[in-house]
């Protein structure tokens, strides 16, 4: 129970990082000597020192450390990077324990940094609360072990099932859930539109009502029909466009050709390749309906905006799925759904 206890702190700590890491996972670390936490760390960005690390420094008492317990969320990498590898310092300083949430399968590490630690005579606990640890990391995970982005699907509709009134742009959801929806785009790596919502919409899909960074804008456009004047077009944010007339990059905008056979497939390849953990996929209906039905999705949020009645208009996507939990914000319900477990 007392290491769980730390373990959760790790993830507490590791939580603060939320959308600020990618491409490295989140990571959080604790050091306990004689039942008390002497150093906590977790890892801010990537580039900058891993969690372990942070840790360290911030003991007082060096001295402690060969007498003390090191905890982590994720298994120390073994790996030179841009940092050195944690594995290494943990065996340097002699730590009495280690104790392990998840194991990384990252396949630069995956055993070899535990491996490091225990050949060093140093006794190391791994896969505790392994199963928190991991949906910590579901991005990262299903990034390098299925070699796709964890996809996030994203619509709001009314109550009697439209995305919009009379198909022209139409406020659903209310400002606390807007202001959810903003805090998402911070949290997650990209967010992916087609042609028609980007011209029926022009949005910028960047974070305004929130602090965060901005999403990697990721534009489905075949034909390039989306003016270049528009948001998405804009210096706000690096933009991927997917389409089948050219490639190159334009300061921001980066063209990236594909062909429309076996898009999804094709386009998870591609994505994988530029390095992008997770997706939301904002939408139209056409887009998600694609993504649904081939059953390439890890989680959904439908915000339904109980009290208004749309009567003609797009409708939502066909999602024949139970919520795993719904939560009522004012007049609006957010359902959502998991389906990477």
């Amino acid at each position: 129970m007392q290491d769980e206890f730390y373990i959760k702190r790790c993830i507490e700590l590791a939580q603060k990082a939320l959308g600020k890491t990618y491409p490295n996972p989140l990571v959080g670390s604790v050091i306990v000597h004689n039942g008390e936490i002497i150093g906590e760390g977790y890892h801010h960005k990537a580039g900058e020192n891993h969690a372990e690390i942070n840790a360290i420094n911030s003991v007082k008492n060096k001295d402690l450390i060969p007498e003390s317990t090191i905890y982590v969320s994720l298994e120390p990498c073994a790996h030179y990077g841009k940092t050195p590898p944690c594995a290494l310092k943990i065996k340097e300083l002699g730590f009495k324990k280690v104790v392990i949430g998840a194991m990384d399968s990252h396949d630069k590490v995956n055993g070899k940094g535990k491996k490091i630690i225990q050949d060093a005579g140093i006794e190391v606990i791994s896969v505790i609360l392994e199963k928190e640890c991991i949906d910590l990391n579901k991005r990262f995970f299903t990034y390098h072990e299925k070699k796709r982005p964890f996809i996030i699907l994203k619509w709001a509709e009314s109550q009697d099932g439209f995305m919009d009134k009379d198909f022209k742009p139409t406020a659903i959801s209310n400002i606390l859930v807007n202001q959810f929806v903003h805090q998402l785009r911070a949290d997650e790596h990209a967010i992916l539109v087609g042609t028609q919502t980007a011209i029926n919409d022009n949005p910028s899909l960047t974070v305004r009502n929130t602090e965060g960074i901005n999403p990697v804008r990721i534009l489905i456009d075949f034909d390039l029909k989306v003016p270049a004047d528009f948001n998405i077009y804009n210096n706000e944010a690096k933009t991927l466009v997917f389409n089948s007339i050219k490639e190159g990059s334009e300061q921001n905008i980066h063209f990236i050709r594909i062909q429309k056979e076996n898009f999804l497939q094709r386009l998870m390849d591609a994505l994988y390749k530029e390095q992008i953990q997770s997706v939301i996929v904002e939408g139209g209906c056409f887009t998600l309906q694609q993504f649904i039905d081939a059953n390439l999705w890890d989680e959904a949020m439908v915000i339904k905006n109980e009290n208004l009645q749309l009567k003609n208009g797009t409708k939502a996507p066909e999602f024949g799925f139970n919520a795993d939990k719904v939560e009522n914000i004012r007049d609006n319900s957010i359902s959502f759904y998991s389906n990477y477990l």
